[in-house]
């Protein structure tokens, strides 16, 4: 008998058939990976066994015993707990108070801080992160955010729990911890559901893979009797081919961007680069080395930063987004629910926030230039939705991403810096983007591309700028592109004499 089965599951949102007839069935103690394109219905359906939806037919049977959870606390009694690929929690609540935020402590009738920040300690210490507990959550950066969501998972003493995208904003680091730690779980009966876009993790930590297209199940398999070729080929139900950057063999234009001295106290210090059009320049860099607090402060979000920057020879004024967005630089953030989008709008309003001024007449929209300029970008695009006019919070992570990028296109900025361009999205869609930045690069943009993905920022990048620790520690010509040659300065280890 299987320990968790899923049985004939149907879950359907406004315009979109999210699950289909989905089943299957997971082992005990097993790490099971749930693989497929943006849209197949993964998430979903790992949200439906964590009690955040209910399916429309079908049903679960745990150790032999129908279950449906209609809220996370119901699935949190079933042993139940779902590490989400969005982060959630309140931002204004420190580390501590939200890790125990479902069963607060309490003395004599009181919070009992003291007991709550013992707690959170020990929740942390388990995944072996060292986090001030007091810091409120908004002021930790997305991988931190990411790892306390794994240990309030962990804190629960749950017996399945469902792994949404775990890795995409941790570093190397942080990845072989998580790792090791799945290892554990797995040698105490825990049941894993592992959900990555990730071949590479999911063939070394899984024991069996499901795959899901068009919320339909394709296969479930051992891994040791399938392969990344054939699972990619059951996802997209279409050969997938690497691409490979055209702007490279393309010579660069004028310079677009310079950075003279940049510094911001406690984020980072003396960052001076140049950016040509044409150019695709990569950022790399372990978690909290400061590439992403350079992009914002380039874009005006950091009221503290001092230097020069510098946009076609004419200086930027710093500290503010206007001038920012006037110069020409769009700026696509990591966290594209938080920063990126407006989700109680829809996706025609989200695509055409940016450029409403020029749309606009007489303080009117004209809807007709509207729609018809954001129906382009979303074909453009390939963005699964039922129409233009669908709210952006129901669709997949991947499709999101791609409306947040949307956004900058219609602006048509002549910088462009994107923030882990393919964080949560399906080799399919990573294909599709890829070869849309390299597009831009070819139409003479200037991306300033940050990734914590090695090969990705290798395949698409013409130099790679190194950071750690809020320094520059190095820069590579792309004939000196390895893994070898960036890990090392990412961990400030010199390189070996030739």
């Amino acid at each position: 008998m299987a320990y968790l089965a899923f049985q004939n599951i149907n879950k359907r949102f406004p315009g979109v058939q999210a699950l289909d007839q989905v089943s299957f069935e997971i082992e005990r103690g097993s790490c099971h990976a749930l693989i497929g394109e943006n849209g197949a219905g993964k998430s979903t359906l790992g949200k439906i066994l964590a009690g955040v939806y209910t399916a429309d037919e079908g049903g679960m049977v745990l150790e032999g015993q129908p279950i449906c959870p209609t809220n996370p606390l119901a699935a949190r009694h079933l042993g139940i707990a779902m590490v989400h690929q969005e982060l959630a929690f309140c931002p204004n609540l420190s580390v501590a108070e939200n890790l125990c935020l479902g069963d607060l402590p309490r003395h004599a009738g009181w919070l009992d801080k003291t007991k709550m920040r013992k707690l959170a300690r020990a929740m942390l210490a388990e995944i072996d992160c060292d986090i001030n507990v007091d810091l409120p959550i908004n002021e930790l950066s997305t991988g931190q955010e990411q790892l306390v969501q794994i240990a309030a998972a962990l804190g629960t003493k749950a017996q399945i729990i469902v792994m949404d995208e775990p890795t995409s904003s941790l570093s190397l680091h942080e990845s072989e911890n998580l790792f090791q730690l799945l290892a554990k779980l797995k040698e105490r009966g825990i049941t894993i559901i592992y959900v990555s876009h990730r071949m590479e993790e999911l063939f070394r930590l899984c024991d069996h893979i499901t795959v899901l297209r068009d919320g339909k199940h394709v296969s479930t398999e051992p891994i040791p009797a399938t392969n990344p070729e054939r699972v990619i080929q059951q996802m997209v139900g279409r050969e997938v081919k690497q691409y490979t950057s055209q702007h490279l063999h393309k010579d660069l234009g004028e310079e677009l961007l310079r950075v003279e001295n940049l510094c911001s106290p406690g984020k980072f210090k003396d960052i001076s680069f140049t950016l040509r059009a044409g150019e695709i320049l990569g950022f790399a860099g372990l978690i909290g080395a400061g590439r992403s607090e350079v992009a914002q402060a380039i874009f005006g979000l950091d009221e503290n930063a001092t230097g020069k920057v510098f946009i076609h020879g004419k200086e930027l004024a710093l500290r503010s987004v206007v001038a920012a967005l006037k110069m020409g630089i769009g700026l696509l953030p990591e966290d594209r629910k938080r920063l990126g989008l407006v989700l109680t709008m829809n996706c025609r309003e989200n695509t055409s926030l940016t450029i409403l001024n020029r749309l606009s007449k007489l303080g009117f929209v004209r809807q007709g230039q509207e729609r018809s300029m954001v129906q382009g970008y979303v074909d453009r695009l390939h963005v699964k939705t039922p129409s233009i006019d669908a709210p952006v919070a129901g669709l997949s992570g991947g499709n999101q991403q791609k409306i947040a990028l949307a956004k900058w296109l219609a602006r048509q900025c002549k910088v462009l810096i994107v923030d882990e361009p393919t964080r949560g999205v399906d080799v399919g869609a990573k294909a599709e983007i890829h070869h849309l930045l390299d597009e831009l690069a070819c139409q003479g943009l200037a991306l300033m591309v940050i990734s914590s993905e090695l090969p990705e920022v290798m395949n698409l990048s013409r130099r790679i700028i190194v950071m750690r620790q809020g320094d520059i520690a190095g820069e590579l010509a792309r004939q000196d592109f390895s893994q070898t040659n960036l890990m090392r300065l990412m961990a400030g280890i010199e390189a070996k004499a030739a």
